[in-house]
């Protein structure tokens, strides 16, 4: 018999991560384009990401989207908890791509349009940070509803977990910046990529640290049998792939930097889920008390199993169609 909360939480799961890798580089570029020399070199840099900062989002969507049909009480639980920063982050967005679309488009005010793009891709990365730390620091909740404040979401730990993203972000996009640019460009980058990296590994650590002090029952589930067998080589996978992400950076291997700064994003997701599991809403409601019915996971799931699979399919067609490294003056508008 299929598991199917459990099935519809990893795929949940997944399309945030392909969120976080995807639109993860293209707001990073975004939070990097106060450091780019000149309007010559914004250009080049917001040209790598034209033909598929919005097809990222796709997957935003999808991770929203799928909470509210495959677990309704969790969602019902989650967004009163998290109006605030999902709204901002939402507008954020917004507010980014019109800037990202007049930019082309009334060049008199170039100048406002980067400032609303760099704006914009700040405010929402942040908020999206806020949410996640919010999220793993707990929701209060009792019976099943929410039951917390206007501001619980606003701690010291969910305002570390915002800055920390951003670096995390900042880094991603300058490893695709690196990927896609040659010259100049490609020389900045690698610099910006330095200073991301020292932040985002010194973030890495704070939250590992703070982490399992903020539950008891987060702090058993790291470091109790048999769950530190899963926990135990993330640590040691983690200190291998910043060794590569700082020998990539060094060594100016250019496929390297955004893949494996990807891996370093994934093993912290493996960590936090191994902290979480079984819930879906921190210590207050497991993925199987706020599941569903079957038969409706099931009839969502053979929509899944088709529509997945397609939008897999353009998403990696359009990478390819645009791959190669973007020479300055062209793009796609």
């Amino acid at each position: 018999m299929l598991d199917l909360p459990l099935i519809w939480a990893g795929l949940l799961s997944l399309a945030v991560f392909i969120y976080v890798a995807l639109d993860g580089f293209d707001l990073g570029v975004g939070l990097l384009f106060p450091f780019l020399a000149d309007d010559k070199e914004r250009d080049t840099a917001m040209n790598t990401v034209a033909p598929v900062w919005d097809g990222n989002e796709t997957w935003l969507i999808l991770g929203g989207g799928g909470l509210f049909a495959a677990f309704p009480l969790a969602y019902a639980v989650v967004m009163p908890a998290l109006y605030a920063p999902f709204i901002v982050m939402l507008l954020a967005l917004v507010f980014r791509g019109v800037a990202f679309e007049y930019r082309w488009r009334d060049s008199a005010h170039t100048g406002i349009w980067d400032a609303s793009f760099v704006f914009g891709s700040f405010i929402a990365t942040f908020a999206q940070g806020i949410v996640l730390g919010a999220f793993v620091q707990g929701i209060d909740v009792q019976g099943r509803a929410y039951a917390g404040g206007w501001w619980d979401w606003l701690t010291p730990f969910t305002m570390m977990t915002g800055v920390a993203l951003c670096f995390g972000y900042s880094l991603l996009g300058a490893g695709w910046l690196i990927l896609k640019t040659e010259g100049d460009l490609r020389f900045r980058a690698y610099r910006l990529a330095t200073f991301a990296a020292i932040a985002t590994f010194f973030f890495v650590c704070v939250v590992s640290l703070w982490t399992p002090l903020l539950s008891p029952e987060i702090y058993d589930r790291w470091f109790s049998m048999p769950n530190l067998y899963f926990v135990a080589p993330v640590p040691l996978l983690t200190a291998i792939v910043a060794a590569l992400i700082a020998w990539g950076i060094a060594k100016r291997a250019d496929s390297l930097v955004y893949p494996a700064t990807v891996a370093l994003l994934g093993l912290c997701f493996v960590g936090l889920g191994v902290g979480l599991t079984p819930y879906i809403v921190p210590r207050a409601i497991t993925i199987h008390e706020a599941a569903a019915p079957d038969s409706s996971l099931l009839f969502m799931l053979v929509g899944a199993l088709v529509l997945l699979p397609l939008i897999l399919a353009y998403t990696a067609y359009s990478y390819w169609i645009f791959r190669g490294k973007v020479q300055p003056g062209e793009g796609y508008h």
